[in-house]
């Protein structure tokens, strides 16, 4: 695999400049759900970038349903999209799409979850590196023991990729019987409810003797942590995503670190990038683009990976700071401690 480096995508183009042709550019955007609280951070991002650009913003949102999407992108050309920015629910489902923006000319923007074929460009964080974010921060305070993996949907690419990242940070230990995993799950939809029961059945194989949860987002780590309290437990949880609730938790001392991946950032790159693609601009020209090659299929792309940032009880005021949360919401109950809290 080749190592993507962070990078910042400037813009282009002047905002005058660019509304002087935006203004024929319609950026569809195909949702995959909006179960997370953090794609209606990402959307109104992106959202703003595209108007203020002086293009239009058209979307649709798929229910996690792949049939759904395909027939959401179909009315989404049929609306007038130049461009198209994909959230997708399969990497293998969505291939159809692909192609029919292809036969008719609309660059793709594969967001946040790979779509392995070249012909959409890739944006998303280092999920590799946010698996080793949430391995190297759970282990910072439970460095060996019993340990439970929650990951997300058996058929999203992120899962896989998370875990190598965790993989590469406790592998060895593992291999070295200083931390056994009793447990692992795939998460149907990454839903919070599925982790929970997922959880649930891991506390139930090992009579509750389990001390640390490496679970692949936020909304997982709090079903995984449901089921835990539900046991009188309050063991070491990593997450990702940055949720409010999440940050709460974290504040509060029953999370360790949640990974905050400005969701504000890649929705804003993500319309930079279809802007400059509905242009002409090639995808190689794109500011910042590399060539990455890490899928499944080993398939070479486009891409552009964004650096998360760990949030733990030490640096909560990152996060007030930088405005994704108020302080009153994120502190509510916090602990001693808590830097930005206390």
């Amino acid at each position: 695999m080749k190592f993507i480096k962070t990078v910042a995508l400037a813009a282009t183009m002047t905002v005058t400049a660019v509304a002087a042709w935006a203004q024929d550019v319609t950026v569809g955007v195909s949702w995959s759900n909006f179960q997370e609280e953090r794609w209606k951070t990402d959307e109104a991002a992106m959202k703003e970038a595209i108007e203020a650009a002086g293009a239009k913003y058209i979307s649709a949102d798929a229910q996690a349903s792949a049939a759904k999407q395909l027939t959401d992108i179909e009315a989404l050309i049929a609306q007038g999209a130049t461009a198209l920015i994909i959230l997708s629910v399969d990497k293998d489902a969505i291939g159809p799409a692909i192609d029919q923006a292809d036969n008719e000319g609309i660059p793709v923007v594969g967001y946040d979850r790979l779509i392995e074929d070249p012909r959409a460009f890739y944006l998303t964080f280092d999920n590799k590196g946010v698996g080793r974010i949430i391995a190297e921060s759970v282990t910072a305070v439970q460095p060996e023991g019993n340990f439970a993996i929650i990951k997300g949907d058996k058929g999203d690419p992120n899962a896989l990729f998370l875990l190598e990242g965790m993989m590469e940070v406790i592998g060895a230990d593992v291999d070295a019987g200083k931390i056994k995993i009793v447990g692992e799950a795939f998460t149907d939809g990454w839903k919070p409810d599925n982790a929970q029961r997922n959880m649930e059945q891991i506390l139930t194989a090992n009579d509750n003797n389990v001390d640390a949860v490496l679970a692949e987002n936020d909304g997982m780590a709090g079903g995984a942590i449901a089921a835990l309290q539900a046991q009188g437990l309050n063991v070491p949880v990593g997450g990702q995503d940055g949720d409010h609730a999440a940050l709460n938790r974290v504040a509060r001392g029953t999370q360790t670190v949640s990974v905050w991946k400005d969701s504000r950032q890649l929705g804003k790159k993500a319309a930079e990038i279809a802007l400059a693609l509905a242009d002409g601009t090639a995808m190689a020209d794109v500011d910042g683009a590399e060539m990455w090659s890490g899928g499944e299929k080993g398939v070479e792309m486009t891409a552009i990976f964004l650096a998360p940032t760990p949030i733990t009880k030490d640096n909560i005021s990152d996060v007030i700071d930088a405005g994704h949360i108020e302080k009153d919401k994120v502190c509510a109950g916090a602990m001693d401690g808590v830097k930005g809290c206390n």
